[in-house]
């Protein structure tokens, strides 16, 4: 009998948005380096972003598709104060709508070794754990960790006091993920003696016998002190053959005791041991920090205490050491007061943070200037010995790319320059944005031989022909213009498309805002002719200006000449 594959269903799944692929505008002024290097292994290409997450994640999608080693998030819980005046059924299907819709872009974006953590409670976490199979694959699902955040009950609790939280773990691949070991606990060494002053060190007595019956592990020893023992203990085996015992007893493995005449034991040596424990699913406050110690160390940076579910930096420590190594890429797309940044960059992680509200201003950025600048002294900072290094870059989404003029036509948005524009119709087009400093026509690159050209001119034959002679028969390449005079079949190495009209259908214009608002979930399917809604944001943003701008503005005609004054 075939299996049918179970899914969730709620209220507006069918209604996908299509968000566009945004480029990013870095800020320099709220980008921040340390002063000098603290150490060669020092990082500084992280990435802060301010906007919505839908979008940031859409824009990251072409640069870092299949590189993210662990994404961590801590999306609203859901748990009845999100919305107002809404009833929970709408609620739930809007939070899983918005769920969705990241989760995908999220599983992109992981390398095919890379991990989900996401931390839940009980409002949604099973309705996640079944959006997730659905995503990831049932196969996929790691682990529940079990996150005992709270050390003392509630007694204002109507029913439960609820003291954990769940840590959701998925592999983008379960049979290419490996977790990392995690540290021994302090102590767990002490068991290892050195009663004979081995010189392989300090080692552990290992019990021979078995209850699982071994058809060579009944016989009798001689102990080198003359005793004999008959047997192993009644309703046991030896673990070993005896010609196994004899060779490891050889090589001085096995323990007879002081006077040579106690039962033979294994000795288990330290340097032998797995240096680290399988991770466990239970995790408690003593060992990963509890949501006093996380409200505690946002007031000890900010000196007020503004959000209402932070995370300690042991459980984001915890979490990075079983899912990274050092260098890789940790993402983390509901940033709040910026803990899996803060943590990652001590831990030596490369990190993507994104984050919408006010506080990425007035927390997120100031808590990163401490720890870039060594100033930051709690959470993880002595157990790690951080000192200060590194730094990350400021970004901002730019606006929507087409914006609708004062006759409803869709038109590309005055706030894009020359530069921003090549880079928009690159990554739309899925090119890398590159400009060449020989070829004025090489704005990107798909492969080494295919390019893409962006103007804003109206090209006629003769520019076409021009243009066509020095791509070469060899190459071919992509030319985005205004307008194009003639037989657009007659170069058979160009490829024409209009302005704006190539982009139209791509994705949504002028939509700024996919966060958990319920005025922005459509509940019904939009109609056929709609590309987009809203207006444009007026948020801007100006990449740094240099030769390679001025290359591109010059290939377009100068046409944004003004702006570039």
């Amino acid at each position: 009998m075939k299996k049918q594959k179970l899914e969730l269903t709620w209220i507006g799944k069918d209604v996908r948005p299509k968000p566009e692929p945004r480029i990013l505008l870095e800020d320099p002024a709220r980008s921040h380096h340390a002063g000098h290097r603290v150490t060669d292994n020092d990082i500084f290409d992280n990435r802060l972003i301010f906007g919505d997450n839908l979008l940031a994640l859409k824009a990251l999608e072409a640069e870092f598709a299949g590189k993210v080693k662990c994404v961590f998030i801590d999306p609203p819980y859901n748990t009845g104060s999100a919305f107002t005046h809404y009833d929970d059924g709408l609620e739930h299907s809007i939070w899983l709508s918005l769920m969705r819709d990241r989760l995908e872009i999220i599983k992109r974006l992981l390398s095919e070794d890379g991990s989900l953590w996401i931390t839940i409670d009980d409002n949604e976490a099973h309705y996640l754990k079944v959006l997730c199979d659905e995503i990831f694959g049932r196969a996929n699902f790691v682990a529940s960790v079990i996150w005992r955040k709270n050390y003392a009950p509630k007694s204002s609790a109507k029913h439960f006091s609820v003291d954990h939280d769940y840590v959701l773990i998925y592999a983008k691949d379960e049979e290419r993920w490996k977790p990392n070991p995690m540290p021994r606990k302090e102590g767990q060494d002490d068991i290892y003696k050195n009663a004979d002053n081995d010189s392989r060190g300090r080692w552990r007595p290992d019990n021979l016998s078995a209850r699982n019956p071994y058809s060579l592990g009944l016989y009798s020893i001689t102990t080198p002190g003359g005793r004999v023992i008959d047997g192993p203990p009644k309703g046991r085996y030896w673990a070993i053959s005896k010609e196994k015992l004899e060779a490891l007893d050889a090589d001085g493995r096995i323990w007879w005791g002081k006077d040579g005449n106690n039962v033979p034991s294994l000795k288990r040596f330290l340097t032998e041991v797995k240096q680290g424990r399988v991770p466990q699913t239970l995790w408690d406050y003593d060992e990963v920090g509890h949501t006093q110690d996380a409200k505690k160390e946002i007031v000890t940076l900010f000196g007020d205490d503004v959000f209402g579910t932070p995370k300690p930096e042991k459980l984001m420590k915890r979490i990075i050491e079983v899912a990274t190594n050092p260098n890789d890429i940790i993402l983390d797309s509901f940033a709040g007061s910026g803990t899996t940044g803060a943590v990652a960059h001590k831990m030596g992680r490369r990190w993507i943070m994104v984050e919408l509200g006010e506080h990425c201003h007035t927390h997120i950025i100031p808590r990163m200037q401490k720890v870039i600048d060594g100033e930051d002294q709690g959470g993880i900072t002595e157990a790690v010995g951080w000192q200060g290094g590194g730094g990350f870059r400021y970004y901002s989404l730019a606006p929507s790319l087409l914006q609708k003029d004062a006759y409803g036509n869709w038109v590309v948005n005055k706030e894009y320059n020359a530069e921003m524009l090549a880079q928009a119709l690159c990554k739309l087009e899925g090119f890398s944005y590159s400009p060449s400093d020989a070829h004025y026509w090489q704005h990107g690159t798909s492969t080494e031989n295919d390019f893409i050209f962006v103007t804003t001119q109206t090209l006629n034959a003769e520019q076409l022909q021009a243009l066509s002679d020095e791509v070469g028969q060899e190459r071919s390449l992509l030319v985005c213009c205004s307008a194009f005079r003639g037989d657009a079949d007659r170069f058979p190495n160009l490829t024409l498309k209009k302005i704006p009209r190539m982009v139209l259908q791509k994705c949504e214009w002028g939509h700024d805002d996919y966060s958990l608002n319920v005025e922005n979930l459509p509940m019904a399917a939009p109609s056929p002719s709609s590309t987009g809604s809203g207006q444009a944001s007026t948020s801007s943003g100006r990449t740094a200006e240099g030769a390679r701008a001025r290359a591109v503005n010059e290939a377009q005609g100068g046409l944004f000449d003004e702006e570039e004054k």
